[in-house]
């Protein structure tokens, strides 16, 4: 049985920070690209950041670049999101994903597990 847990969500203010840890069980975390993606309320999930599977290439929404970061412990099957600069359009519920080859892919059916999501509050 395939989980992904996410955790280190929270409230914040802007321009503050928040870690995101993903911890996956069930598959071969080190076979499977991870990304990030976001939901806020009334609109559709979207991608946030991905990591191969080494974790030497990734890839970021625009909207994120310079102030969020994607790493991966492949000893502790974990993916993280290191967040700064948080803006108050940044709140949403955040997900981890896995797939298993494309981590630029953009669009949530291309991905093949989920986690339960965490919710991130960011506040002016």
């Amino acid at each position: 049985q395939v989980q992904l847990v996410e955790s280190g969500g929270g409230s914040v203010q802007a321009g503050g920070s928040l870690r995101l840890s993903c911890v996956v069980s069930g598959l071969t975390f080190s076979r499977n690209v991870m990304g990030w993606f976001r939901q806020a309320p009334g609109k559709e999930r979207e991608f946030v950041a991905g990591i191969s599977w080494s974790g030497r290439s990734t890839f970021y929404a625009d909207s994120v670049k310079g102030r969020f970061t994607i790493s991966r412990d492949n000893t502790k099957n974990t993916v993280y999101l290191q967040m700064n600069s948080l803006k108050p359009g940044d709140t949403a519920v955040w997900y981890c994903a896995a797939e298993y080859t494309d981590y630029t892919a953009t669009d949530p059916a291309s991905w093949n597990y989920w986690g339960q999501g965490t919710q991130v509050t960011v506040s002016s």
